[in-house]
């Protein structure tokens, strides 16, 4: 692990944009026909893989159920059961449920009332939701309301972790989310491209079992 304590954290982290860009080119984050359909799928997409919750969200539009009311009337037995692809889909209906009540009952189910708050107002009230934690609050958002808000995930920690930038993958996601917006521009196009360049190295390089050849990162500190 590199020591990077003299160093100039943003010239690092702009590095580390610039390669993972160069190398992967533009990640088209989040896919979804909408903000309510990212919001749906922040909340689905805790604990799997996207492709269970495309899955998911699929049996939701073939009933014609992908619109907060409809949600909100459908029983949570019949959402269960419509999102099981996602997994933990009793869990995962509570607290679609949860969410769309409060969308509804705040904001009549108008992403752009929603939108037009403060983001550390919305975040506050995300986070008074069951069953949502600091990434899928602020998933919500930056994807869907476009707020200027990083995004911290597993990815991101092992990344920044086995390149120096953090001690522990254990560290508090706000220690993490503090040192991109101090260090990175505020900007939602960047913190969304970003983001989904950690998740995609990630995957293909940064595994639990690294696979170092051939990662952009490792041009890093040369």
């Amino acid at each position: 692990m590199s020591d990077i304590s003299k160093r100039d954290i943003r010239v690092l982290l702009q590095r580390v944009f610039d390669l993972l860009y160069n190398h992967f080119g533009p990640q088209h984050w989040w896919p979804g026909d909408g903000p309510f359909e990212v919001m749906v799928g922040a909340i689905l997409t805790q604990n799997t893989n996207w492709s269970n919750v495309e899955r998911a969200i699929s049996n939701l539009k073939s009933r014609g159920l992908l619109d907060a009311e409809s949600i909100d009337r459908c029983s949570e037995t019949a959402l269960s059961e419509l999102i099981r692809p996602a997994g933990y889909y009793n869990v995962k209906a509570e607290r679609l449920k949860a969410f769309v009540r409060y969308f509804v009952d705040r904001y009549d189910g108008d992403v752009k009332r929603m939108k037009n708050n403060p983001t550390e107002k919305l975040r506050k009230e995300l986070l008074e939701i069951k069953g949502v934690g600091p990434e899928t609050a602020d998933s919500i958002l930056l994807y869907a309301l476009e707020k200027p808000v990083f995004v911290v995930d597993a990815y991101t920690k092992r990344v920044l972790h086995r390149h120096g930038f953090i001690e522990t993958e254990r560290i508090d996601y706000h220690h993490v989310q503090r040192l991109f917006h101090k260090a990175v521009k505020r900007d939602v196009q960047l913190y969304n491209e970003f983001h989904a360049l950690f998740v995609r190295v990630g995957k293909e390089f940064c595994r639990p079992r690294p696979l170092c050849r051939g990662c952009p990162l490792s041009a890093l500190f040369q």
